[in-house]
């Protein structure tokens, strides 16, 4: 009886095949690359950011960031891919949080450039909209900024504190809502009815 010899991918063979990928010239391009998948891997990102490797923080920066770089979306699951391999992994919310804005301009003309947890930045607009959850049960908002590519970044509490103060009231879908102006887009958070 003949063992199949397979090799389960690490996360040291993701990050060498990875960095072989990129050369160093910026983001790999994971959107060409479909490997076989190779199946699920014990790596997790917690909804504060942080990834976790068998239960463990991974506490290499540069590695998270490595890592971050051939992460893919695909059918609503997170992959890690390389040109070779592909596996899944586990994101609790979304796999970045925006830890910071910076604001250019104001009214209309406005322009929110957000920074996330490990250096991305996307300047809301029509490729990076903002778009906000409300908790049925809480009501509590969990706001979102697409990063790229399907994959979006949290925003933090003391970032979207700051958000609601450049907010402003604008007719959207036939009433009036409260929400954020960028890249010329208007991005709705509430319905003006609701702020009462």
């Amino acid at each position: 009886m003949s063992e199949q010899n397979t090799v389960t991918p690490t996360p040291d063979t993701l990050a060498q095949a990875a960095s072989a990928a990129s050369k160093g010239k910026g983001l790999p391009p994971v959107h060409l690359w479909n490997p076989p998948f190779c199946g699920d891997i014990d790596m997790r990102i917690a909804r504060d950011g942080t990834w976790f490797y068998e239960g463990t923080p991974i506490g290499r920066p540069a590695l998270v960031k490595l890592f971050a770089s051939i992460l893919k979306l695909e059918d609503g699951k997170f992959y890690l891919v390389t040109p070779v391999e592909k596996v899944g992994i586990t994101v609790d919310d979304a796999p970045f949080v925006a830890v910071d804005f910076r604001v250019e301009g104001d009214g209309r003309a406005q322009k929110l450039t957000f920074v996330t947890n490990l250096g991305d930045e996307a300047e809301a607009g029509s490729a990076h909209p903002v778009r906000v959850i409300r908790d049925a049960d809480t009501g509590e908002p969990s706001p979102y900024v697409m990063i790229r590519a399907g994959l979006e970044a949290l925003i933090d509490r003391k970032s979207f504190y700051r958000l609601v103060e450049l907010g402003s009231h604008e007719p959207h879908e036939g009433e009036s809502w409260f929400g954020l102006w960028s890249g010329g887009v208007f991005f709705p958070v509430i319905a003006s009815k609701e702020l009462g």
